[in-house]
């Protein structure tokens, strides 16, 4: 008997649909572009909102209504949410999960303790490995939430929390390892400052730098070939956090020598607090060649803070999978819901209505995104828009052979030039009719 055992297994009913409880347009094998829609989606879900948020804010008490809201024995709780989690990853059609080790399993009053009550959770998830075709996208570490790490853990002040930190993190590795995971999240979330008055940045940056090497040689040593990932944010709950942005944080690995052995996992709702739209982020990561994963949610520009909503905005999905498709896809990477139901959808059906809703917005957004691909009108016109680097002046300073000089004997007696036109609406139009074509 299962812990969802009211739900059967959602099903595709094609984009007529009004099923809350079906996909409209998720269809796990059509294929698009080459590849299965579960090939370029490789969903997964995110354990510590699905399973461990409760509806508790800061104004008022818990409200969701869970199946094990009755049982107590912590480690009884933690096997029994990892039952919940492999059920609903099969009944959604969902390849995988992500998890911190703190979500998956309680804290004892020291680490070894703290490794042993893992370790106990980790041999059920192994169990269920074996029988189930779920696996895991990503592990990370829960550096943030215990007051140990108020100043953060690899940027800490304090050397003994520098290396509690060190050590939760080579466990967590050796765990994701374990458990086949495709790779591995570092999310900075107290590495950062509130002032600067009290903060030696360029000594915690070089802290934090060192601490990356030593993930890398563990992993080395360990044999765990599972891809390295940033999960950049500006802000909360620092002011500043030193991985700002994909901008940011690429040029923290260049100085540091760390590009090789890093990728970004892009989180939409973390773009938004940077100042950037989820494309911009994507687009910087993909361009570098570090586009490795993404957090698909979104956030709400009326809010400063991290909403973590379930993503229902198709233009931002359409243009998001735009760049996943350039991309190549995103394997080893996929897309985690890293996303809460809202504090009043606090029913159990609400974890799969907000799924869906999330993986039918995505598999839109691919199909449309396929469409303004396959229809290539975006580069012709980038093409046309660029042209004039192609031919004559603009060639020569491609290929290096033009100087300042050149460049004013060329112009100076020229009339004023003026570029190509944008065409910023004819666009955004072609946008529009791919998504409405798409949902056809």
């Amino acid at each position: 008997m299962g812990i969802f055992d009211k739900i059967e297994k959602i099903q595709y009913k094609g984009p007529d649909n009004r099923d809350p409880m079906a996909f409209s347009f998720y269809n796990p094998d059509e294929v698009i572009m080459g590849k299965t829609m579960r090939e370029y989606l490789r969903f997964a879900i995110a354990f510590w909102h699905t399973f461990q948020g409760d509806g508790l804010d800061m104004f008022g008490k818990p409200t969701m209504k869970r199946s094990w809201d009755s049982v107590l024995d912590p480690m009884t709780l933690a096997k029994l949410k990892i039952d919940a989690v492999f059920e609903l990853c099969e009944k959604l059609s969902v390849d995988y999960f992500c998890f911190h080790d703190r979500d998956i399993a309680p804290e004892g009053e020291t680490l070894r303790e703290t490794n042993s009550k893992l370790d106990q959770v980790v041999t059920h998830i192994v169990d269920h490995l074996k029988t189930s075709e779920v696996g895991i996208l990503w592990g990370t570490a829960n550096l943030f939430a215990n007051p140990r790490f108020m100043h953060g853990a690899a940027t800490s002040c304090d050397a003994d929390v520098y290396a509690y930190a060190a050590a939760q993190v080579k466990k967590a590795i050796e765990v994701t390892k374990e458990l086949g995971g495709k790779n591995y999240v570092f999310w900075g979330g107290r590495e950062g400052y509130e002032t600067l008055l009290n903060t030696d940045m360029g000594f915690e940056m070089d802290n934090l730098a060192r601490f990356f090497h030593m993930a890398v040689d563990h992993a080395r040593e360990i044999g765990f070939t599972g891809q390295f990932l940033i999960e950049p944010k500006p802000m909360e709950p620092t002011k500043h956090q030193y991985d700002f942005d994909v901008a940011n944080a690429l040029s923290f690995l260049r100085k540091y020598g760390l590009e090789g052995h890093f990728k970004f996992n892009v989180e939409a709702n973390h773009a938004t607090l940077a100042g950037h739209t989820f494309q911009h982020e994507l687009r910087f990561a993909r361009i570098n060649g570090l586009l490795g994963s993404v957090d698909a949610n979104q956030g709400d520009s009326l809010l400063g803070w991290d909403t973590d909503q379930f993503p229902t905005d198709v233009y931002s999905t359409t243009l998001g999978m735009y760049e996943i498709i350039k991309n190549g896809g995103l394997y080893p990477g996929g897309l985690n819901f890293d996303a809460k139901v809202r504090r009043g959808s606090y029913e159990e059906r609400d974890l799969f209505v907000a799924h869906i809703a999330g993986m039918d917005t995505f598999a839109l957004g691919l199909k449309a995104a396929a469409k303004l691909i396959d229809e290539g009108t975006l580069e012709r016109h980038l093409k046309e828009r660029y042209g004039s680097f192609e031919t004559g002046i603009g060639k020569d300073i491609l290929e290096g052979r033009a100087s300042f000089r050149s460049l004013e004997e060329y112009i100076i007696d020229k009339k004023n030039p003026l570029p190509e036109p944008s065409n910023q609406e004819y666009l955004e139009r072609l946008l529009n009719w791919a998504i409405i074509a798409a949902g056809k």
